[in-house]
């Protein structure tokens, strides 16, 4: 008798014991193998479902989970040896996954083959992006399949920047690193007819980019065809005065074509988005909204509103009533019952909030219309009435400015010392589905592969995204540490996205509170005796937590300091690369924002404004109604930026000290959408 007999009796008697085993360990053990893997998981479970669950997918999942955490190559690649079997994503992400780990390693001709091993077997794979893109090295036609099958996956946009592909980043992802230099340089090239139509692609990228003297000179002298002239004004009406009268010269050409979309078309309806840009100046030239065609101004909800705010016409109700659903109106009811606010003018505020109901308003915009609603009710006399609405919005909203007034004039709930290092414990949201409405992506996203969520993601919705899906690609981003897009997606996506879904809320706003660079904001802040929650509130609305950005006025990283002052901070001039540097940012931000405090002796509203503006500044603009109505005071800045800089930073300050779900049960909060 061989010596395999006994050892085959061996594992068949070992796999009869541990059958029986899970079989006697009853319904909790079953349960545990049935278990959703996220990573909010912690390493053991995960451990355990990778080494005994009974499903290979299970294991697979647990093996790919595992990997996100793992940062030794060797270890990644015994968890993800044997996982790509079989025909799902996973497999092919697996593939992916077992290729950059074996080039991470060295093991060049190991990669090579995974990566020719994923291709063939997945040649429509998101994940095949990667696999072109490195075999093409050896292989360059792969190099134009990339480009021509996946042109939106960072790894076509990544193979343009290095062949020198201008016109492929013009035409999907004129902001992708390394473009804009493309661009300049393929502009710069002699014209020849058969460039004509690449350089009207190339002249809208540099528009994209807000260049627009540079796309014009790219056009040398054509026509803008209608596309690339509403991008070209849009970018030149950011410019000078001479830029502005080209602009609006072309968009009162723009408005005068014959272009109307269908009904459901994703195409954009020309005059319509003229009009609106002519529209969008608090006082708009009533010269140039006279210059658009009469049949189109009676279309445009942005006509309408801006002849209603220049007093051209008297029917601000009739246009809000037409157009209830169109951000035009929501700006307009803002600015018709903030106009009557600023001159106490009570009765007719309430009447101008009150024409569309909170409801068909974006979140953001109903807290704002409920706050100012409910203290134009008080202030005539009907205090009661004004207390139910401010606890309406404190039940339905998030923690942010209106809420924090809301409670303010309802218990009269102070802020918490700012000059102080306390600081509450930093609130860690607890993972949420993605909810993307892509089952791979969200696959991807429970097992901790955002990298590969976010490409895949990208690969598939090249076009700029609706509501929704500006959530999700903002979560994504975020995920994969692009602070700066991440949030300025959820944001414009807060703006547009009319829900009355509480848990849709809470997930949009605890989105916009990432707890970033934490253990730098914390140090400064206990350095300086600063609250954490401040400099949080601070670092967001100045840099959306991107150390590496400058402002068009030269302020630099996380706290956005100015070289002058943070040289006069720190004692000695610094370069741009030590502001740059999250740690001395910090530290040199909390130390001005400390002096701030002691000069106005503890009132944020004075230190956040002079954040922005300048003790100066801020110094003229105290008065009685400070103390009184600081709303209507913070209203009256006459520097629209300071304005509105003030009111997010107080917003973002009070969501970082409140919890998130305080708008809503703690079980419907953490519920995620669509269960």
């Amino acid at each position: 008798m061989s010596e395999s007999f006994p050892r085959g009796l061996l594992l068949i008697g070992g796999t009869a014991i541990a059958s029986l085993a899970v079989i006697l360990a009853g319904q909790p053990l079953l349960q545990q193998l049935q278990l959703k893997l996220t990573p909010e998981l912690d390493g053991t479970t995960l451990w355990n479902q990778y080494r005994w669950s009974s499903d290979p997918g299970q294991r697979r999942q647990a093996a790919l989970l595992l990997s996100t955490t793992v940062n030794d190559a060797s270890t990644r690649q015994r968890l993800l040896a044997g996982q790509g079997w079989g025909h799902s994503p996973l497999a092919a992400v697996t593939l992916q996954r077992q290729a950059q780990t074996a080039e991470q390693r060295q093991a060049s001709e190991a990669a090579q083959g995974l990566w020719r091993d994923l291709l063939q077997r997945f040649p429509d794979s998101a994940a095949s992006a990667d696999a072109r893109y490195h075999l093409s090295a050896t292989n360059p036609a792969l190099q134009r399949e990339l480009r021509r099958r996946q042109p939106t996956h960072p790894a076509a946009l990544d193979s343009a920047v290095r062949d020198g592909e201008a016109l492929h980043l013009a035409r999907w992802a004129p902001r992708h690193p390394g473009a804009a230099a493309l661009l300049r340089r393929a502009c710069n090239a002699p014209l020849s007819a058969a460039t004509a139509n690449e350089r009207q692609w190339l002249a809208r990228g540099l528009a994209e980019l807000g260049d627009g003297p540079a796309a014009l000179r790219c056009l040398n002298g054509q026509p803008p065809q209608p596309i690339t002239a509403l991008a070209l004004a849009r970018a030149l009406l950011q410019g000078d005065a001479q830029q502005q009268r080209t602009a609006e010269a072309m968009l009162v050409q723009l408005s005068q074509i014959q272009s109307t979309p269908a009904q459901g078309s994703q195409e954009i309806d020309i005059p319509l988005a003229a009009a609106e840009l002519l529209s969008a100046p608090l006082k708009p030239d009533t010269a140039l909204l006279e210059a658009i065609p009469k049949a189109v101004r009676n279309r445009s909800a942005d006509v309408a509103a801006a002849e209603v705010r220049l007093g051209r016409r008297r029917d601000g109700a009739a246009v809000l009533s037409r157009w209830p659903q169109h951000p035009a109106s929501w700006q307009l009811q803002w600015d018709l019952a903030r106009e009557a606010l600023l001159k106490r003018q009570w009765r007719q505020a309430e009447d101008w909030l009150g024409r569309i109901p909170s409801d068909q308003l974006p979140e953001p915009l109903a807290a704002r219309q409920q706050f100012w609603l409910g203290l134009a009710i008080a202030k005539q006399g009907r205090p009661q009435a004004a207390a139910d609405i401010w606890k309406r919005l404190l039940a339905e909203h998030p923690p942010g400015f209106y809420t924090w007034r809301a409670e303010h004039r309802l218990k009269g709930t102070p802020l918490p010392a700012l000059d102080t290092a306390t600081s509450s414990a930093p609130e860690l949201a607890p993972w949420q589905p993605l909810q993307s409405g892509d089952q791979e992506v969200d696959e991807l996203w429970r097992l901790g592969l955002v990298k590969t969520a976010l490409e895949t993601w990208q690969s598939r919705h090249p076009q700029p995204p609706t509501a929704k899906e500006g959530v999700v690609e903002g979560r994504l981003r975020l995920a994969n540490g692009d602070s700066w897009n991440g949030l300025e997606r959820l944001w414009r996506a807060s703006l547009r996205l009319v829900s009355d879904d509480c848990s849709t809320r809470t997930l949009v706003h605890r989105s916009q509170q990432p707890q970033t660079f934490l253990d730098h904001l914390s140090t400064a802040g206990q350095e300086a005796s600063v609250r954490r929650e401040l400099l949080q509130a601070i670092a967001k609305q100045e840099s959306r937590f991107s150390p590496g950005v400058a402002s068009p006025v030269g302020a630099i990283g996380l706290m956005q300091l100015m070289p002058e002052t943070a040289a006069e901070l720190a004692g000695a001039p610094l370069s741009e690369a030590e502001l740059q540097e999250p740690s001395a940012n910090a530290r040199l931000g909390a130390r001005y924002l400390s002096q701030l405090l002691r000069q106005w002796q503890g009132n944020a509203w004075l230190a956040i404004a002079s954040y922005n503006a300048g003790p100066g500044a801020a110094g003229r603009w105290r008065n009685e109604e400070l103390t009184r109505d600081p709303e209507l005071w913070v209203e009256r800045i006459p520097y629209p930026e300071t304005r509105l800089y003030t009111k997010k930073v107080l917003g973002n300050l009070w969501a970082y000290l409140k919890p998130a779900d305080q708008g809503c049960t703690r079980s419907e909060a953490l519920r995620p959408p669509g269960d």
